[in-house]
């Protein structure tokens, strides 16, 4: 199972604030505008997603068809594929926005200790 680029998505009450914070941890913007609310930040390997109003708790985020880099993937495990194989395995899916047969959609679900895991494909 291919999941894609890996965020965690923070949940944040000020997004100026917690950039500046993830700043000083080494952390750069790549992605997202403080206008639309929510930023994406890059240390390395590592990305994490600030979003102020959005939702309201933390999650884990895959995003298919994406390395780490955002960059496309030619060869990924589509959305509605991940979602149908979790469900065959007893998965319950929490929240979906399926409105294609093929691009952009996002699925939601539990991992047993109650975090949000999100599946976000943007292409």
């Amino acid at each position: 199972m291919k999941l894609g680029c890996f965020s965690v998505s923070l949940a944040v009450k000020n997004l100026e604030k917690s950039r500046d914070f993830y700043q000083n941890l080494g952390f750069t913007v790549f992605a997202g505008e403080l206008s639309h609310h929510y930023l994406i930040m890059k240390n390395g390997e590592t990305n994490i997603g600030l979003f102020q109003g959005m939702f309201e708790a933390n999650m884990l985020t895959f995003n298919p068809g994406w390395d780490q880099d955002a960059q496309a993937l030619d060869d990924f495990n589509d959305v509605r594929e991940l979602m149908s194989e979790l469900e065959q395995q007893g998965i319950e899916v929490t929240h979906k926005n399926m409105s294609d047969k093929r691009g952009p959609a996002s699925f939601s679900f539990l991992d047993p200790d109650g975090n949000v895991i999100l599946i976000d494909q943007h292409r």
